[in-house]
């Protein structure tokens, strides 16, 4: 496995870089997010780290460029900022995890293992074409629609809404989606599953006469049909 390290603190990559080769994991590292973005479209990585604040672009503005070039290797964003606002930032960029400062290394290697083995590869089916009501996902070409309507999904929104596709009219735990959708064990504590569904839901459902994603009070999400006439979702 390799990793691109993206990180302006010597001491931290150092330390990092050491932890991970230990285990037998590759490491890239570049010292802000202008080389950091340069190496992640030359080279293939199972995993990005990076840090947030850096010189040069920072981690979000290098993760914004990425997505919006396509590469959609996972990202795990490391910052000494815990707020859910910076959280949320992170996310909307695009990032697939979030670390604050100071964590644990074990923690870090369980999150970058858990992203490395893209978990979609568990419940994918050989169909390339998943529907629901209006909505069409193309899963080859990485293509999200909604009433004929293109809409453009992040990687991590976009495996959550194939999962939801893939289990029509069911109800989900935050658990099972925890663990199916991003590989890791669902930790009460956050609320990273709320916050992508509420970004999956102002892109598929705002705007249309029909909700599609619902929430069933402490249980969990299932996709399903829905009137809501006069109200805009």
């Amino acid at each position: 496995m390799k990793v691109l390290l993206v990180e302006d603190e010597p001491k931290m990559v150092r330390s990092l870089k050491m932890g991970l080769e230990e285990h037998l994991i590759e490491v890239d590292a570049a010292m802000d997010g202008a080389a950091g973005g340069r190496l992640a479209e030359a080279n293939d990585y199972a995993v990005i780290i990076s840090d947030v604040m850096m010189p040069e672009m920072n981690g979000l503005d290098m993760l914004r460029q990425l997505r919006q070039n396509g590469n959609q290797t996972p990202v795990i964003l490391l910052t000494a900022l815990g707020q859910t606002d910076e959280k949320v930032m992170g996310f909307e960029a695009g990032a697939d995890d979030y670390l604050t400062k100071p964590f644990e290394f074990r923690e870090l290697l369980v999150r970058v293992r858990a992203l490395a083995r893209r978990p979609l590869s568990s419940y994918q089916q050989p169909a390339t074409l998943l529907r629901f009501a209006d909505v069409e996902m193309n899963l080859e070409k990485k293509e999200f629609f909604r009433s004929g309507q293109r809409i453009q999904l992040t990687p991590r929104e976009f495996a959550l809404m194939e999962y939801l596709l893939r289990n029509p009219e069911r109800v989900i735990s935050k658990a099972e989606i925890s663990e199916r959708v991003w590989n890791l064990s669902f930790d009460t504590g956050t609320n990273f599953v709320e916050v992508y569904f509420n970004f999956l839901r102002k892109k598929v459902d705002r705007g249309f006469p029909k909700k599609l994603i619902h929430t069933q009070f402490r249980i969990g999400y299932v996709l399903r049909e829905e009137v809501v006439e006069g109200l805009e979702c």
